[in-house]
């Protein structure tokens, strides 16, 4: 198994036309996303989860089958429901509202971990939302690190900062003690500005790394690309310039697209370069999951990039 995740799925319902209330049904959840993402790159891929017994459960179910992605560690509650969020467009980029209070998800456990996928893997991908949507999913996410480290299997953490969901300060202590564990961390340039309170990339992975981290950070800069920090160097990597429509699983499709090459052998600047393109892609179509990219179209973009 090269790559297990675990957090909240979603379903999605993202608003296709500005101002007009149509909305098209799909697919989220940064770690989901993730995965599916580094599946259709040509990882094996796992997710650990709970989902409701509901028509929405089943559906999630049915596009991980699809996607080829392992759901034996995802369980179904009879009582709880799963998440939903929409998504509408604006002069200032997207906006989300979510129904995810009390999701089967936010009620996960540590005996979600017991099927033995996380300790199979090369990767343990996990987020700060995975922490940050309860008490007890926060719990779980410490525990499968503890599995993942026990194990040999290498943890990575993308901050995915939500805070609607908790306040900056357990964040910001929550996330330190996170990825202090982490092989590798993807930071948002946005997160840590909230979290450190300055707009410096060079500062903010000088904080990073007094906060203890000891991994590869590939701080991730928007339309500026990204910066790779292994420890020792720090190397600037360019974005790739696309005409976007919309940037809801972009990060995801980053992360899981990263994971997937490095499995693949990639050295760091090939796999951020690859990711780089595939996030790019991603954002050619609506949703989180549909525009997500294949192997064949990030290999032609990268091809035709450097004829």
């Amino acid at each position: 198994m090269s790559k297990s995740a675990m957090s909240e799925p979603l379903v999605e319902m993202n608003q296709t036309h500005k101002g007009q209330l149509q909305y098209l049904q799909g697919f989220g959840g940064d770690t989901s996303n993730a995965v599916i993402a580094a599946a259709r790159q040509g990882a094996s891929c796992a997710y650990l989860t709970r989902v409701g017994n509901d028509g929405f459960g089943t559906q999630l179910l049915d596009l991980w089958a699809a996607e080829g992605v392992d759901t034996q560690g995802v369980q179904r509650d009879d009582d709880a429901h799963t998440g939903l969020y929409f998504v509408q467009h604006g002069p200032d980029g997207h906006a989300f509202s979510y129904l995810r209070r009390g999701s089967a998800a936010s009620l996960m456990t540590p005996a979600l971990l017991d099927s033995g996928l996380i300790e199979r893997s090369q990767f343990l991908h996990v987020s700060g939302i995975s922490l940050a949507i309860s008490t007890t999913a926060c719990d779980t996410v410490f525990a499968a690190i503890e599995r993942a480290r026990a194990a040999g299997t290498q943890v990575s953490l993308d901050s995915n900062l939500r805070l609607r969901l908790w306040p900056v300060d357990r964040a910001r202590a929550i996330l330190r003690e996170t990825l202090r564990s982490a092989d590798l961390f993807l930071p948002s340039m946005d997160d840590m500005q909230h979290l450190t309170g300055n707009d410096d990339p060079e500062r903010t992975l000088d904080w990073i790394r007094d906060a203890g981290a000891t991994g590869v950070v590939v701080l991730k800069l928007g339309k500026d690309g990204s910066i790779i920090d292994d420890g020792h160097t720090r190397t600037p990597m360019a974005a790739l310039r696309v005409d976007a429509v919309d940037a809801t699983g972009a990060g995801d499709c980053f992360a899981g697209s990263l994971l997937a090459r490095r499995c693949q052998g990639d050295g760091w600047e090939d796999a951020v370069r690859y990711a780089n393109a595939a996030a790019a892609l991603s954002t050619l179509g609506y949703g989180a999951v549909d525009p997500l990219p294949r192997t064949e179209q990030v290999l032609a973009r990268l091809k035709s990039l450097a004829e």
